[in-house]
């Protein structure tokens, strides 16, 4: 990882010095009164107007109880997904034309322009419902290109789901860039649409209902308490109609064979994808911070948005810009990555909080951890506890969402395993299991370990225009080898 990464990668200090990034011919950075006098600042609501939401849902399909029946089930149920959004609830229920009854249900957690989006969120005509749980970062280029140009009803950024699914029905989900889980339901004919981002980024879950209606939920809690015969992972990558009753997989970047793996080791590009991944990251009108460990992964993605907060302001005199990135960590008392967190952001500039927690408070939460994890691994479990209680206190602080590091080991063959690689080929389809694997372990750890407390969790690593960056390029790179004096050469 790091001969790859970060030789291009190296950024400037230091927020605390922002007086040093002037550019050349201003002679002081002006006071927040002063420059808003001048009209040279804007408040983040008014250069951010997209709505993300990183919520929790639940919807119930072709079901056979009666419509009062199953507004009371799904509300009911909903509740064992409040915790992942505290801001608003929203419920839906259609009557199809065989008499079965479909629901739709929402619990919103608001990111961008918390006052507007509540959901579900319909179709132009209203006859068509989507519940979503994500951010969808090329709204704004898939709306542009909507042969209906109809006002919207919201500025959300996942109100665009249900217009382009009205124009490009099943092909939806392969043209969203952005973490996701929804689902669509149509009133007129009854189809029900449902599709999970790329990498599974953001939890999901299906399964059949006693009487054989199709659940699909945020969690599996709502599908365990409502006694479903089967409960499963709804795998990322993939979308389900109900027409056809069957998953298929949209998501087949080249990558994923080691022949397409040929590319040069271009620095400069996995500088800029990686610049950009992070930057797009940045929409929000809550209060923001990063997890910072003190090493590489959530160090780079900390000083990102350190350096394009700053240059923000400069070019768009974003008032928020001006105030310090907060950055967050945790461990046992004297543990060496406190000290190494307090480090970077002392070099970087963050205003940081290293919280400390005892192994009998840890012990004490392991049952809150596995019942909102969902998961009994032992390594998710022992890594997700600590993240559980730094994700209480950060959002006790009023902080509603943070960017995180996940995703750049399986990627960058960061693992000290990776050493015994015995070549390239089988090192980069290792990589593949590994990013493959990822819904269910370290994606799922940082999903819900924040979500249990409303505090959402971005993973600029796992871009997808990142990933076939890094992905696409030829494994022999990221090898480990010894050199001329028998020290690892990388």
């Amino acid at each position: 990882f790091s001969a790859l990464t970060f030789a291009g990668l190296a950024f400037a200090p230091s927020a605390h010095a922002f007086r040093a990034s002037v550019p050349v011919g201003v002679s002081r950075v002006r006071t927040q009164p002063e420059a808003t006098a001048l009209g040279l600042l804007r408040t983040a609501s008014a250069a951010r107007r997209a709505n993300a939401s990183m919520c929790g849902f639940l919807a119930i399909a072709n079901s056979k109880l009666s419509p009062e029946a199953l507004r009371l089930q799904t509300l009911t149920l909903q509740r064992l997904v409040r915790h992942r959004g505290p801001d608003g609830s929203g419920i839906h229920v259609i009557v199809g034309d065989d008499g079965s009854c479909s629901s739709v249900a929402h619990e919103r957690l608001a990111i961008v322009d918390p006052l507007s989006g509540n959901q579900p969120l319909f179709s132009h005509d209203r006859s068509r419902s989507l519940s979503v749980n994500g951010e969808i970062y090329n709204h704004k280029e898939l709306r542009s290109k909507l042969k209906d140009q109809t006002p919207f009803r919201t500025e959300s950024d996942c109100e665009v789901i249900v217009h382009l699914y009205d124009e490009v029905g099943v092909d939806t989900a392969s043209k969203l860039d952005g973490d996701f889980a929804f689902v669509i339901l149509d009133e007129k004919t009854g189809e029900l649409y449902a599709a999970r981002d790329p990498i599974g980024i953001n939890s999901m879950y299906m399964g059949t209902g006693l009487d054989g209606s199709t659940w699909f939920s945020s969690e599996a809690k709502p599908l365990v308490a409502a006694g479903c015969i089967d409960v499963e992972v709804f795998p990322p990558g993939h979308y389900y109609t109900s027409s056809a009753k069957k998953l298929v997989k949209y998501y087949n970047p080249a990558w994923r064979s080691v022949e397409a793996a040929k590319e040069p080791l271009d620095l400069e590009l996995v500088r800029k994808t990686f610049i950009k991944s992070v930057e797009k990251r940045l929409m929000a009108d809550v209060p923001f911070g990063v997890l910072l460990s003190g090493g590489l992964d959530s160090s780079l993605v900390a000083s990102v948005i350190a350096r394009v907060r700053r240059e923000r302001f400069l070019q768009n005199g974003i008032v928020d810009d001006l105030k310090p990135l907060k950055s967050f960590s945790i461990g046992l008392e004297g543990a060496p990555d406190l000290e190494a967190a307090k480090k970077v952001a002392d070099f970087i500039g963050t205003e940081h909080y290293g919280f400390t927690f005892t192994v009998q408070e840890g012990i004490d939460a392991v049952s809150d951890v596995i019942y909102h994890l969902e998961t009994y691994d032992v390594t998710t479990i022992r890594a997700g506890t600590p993240m559980f209680l730094l994700a209480r206190k950060i959002k006790a602080m009023g902080i509603k969402m943070v960017m995180s590091g996940e995703g750049a080991d399986e990627t960058l063959a960061g693992y000290l395993y990776f050493h015994k690689a015995p070549n390239a080929t089988e090192l980069h389809d290792e990589l593949v299991r590994k990013i493959d694997a990822l819904h269910s372990y370290d994606c799922l750890r940082a999903n819900k370990a924040t979500m249990a407390h409303g505090l959402e969790a971005r993973v600029p690593f796992l871009d997808e225009d990142l990933l076939d960056v890094i992905m696409s390029i030829d494994p022999e790179f990221k090898m480990i080898k010894k050199g001329p004096k028998g020290g690892d050469q990388y």
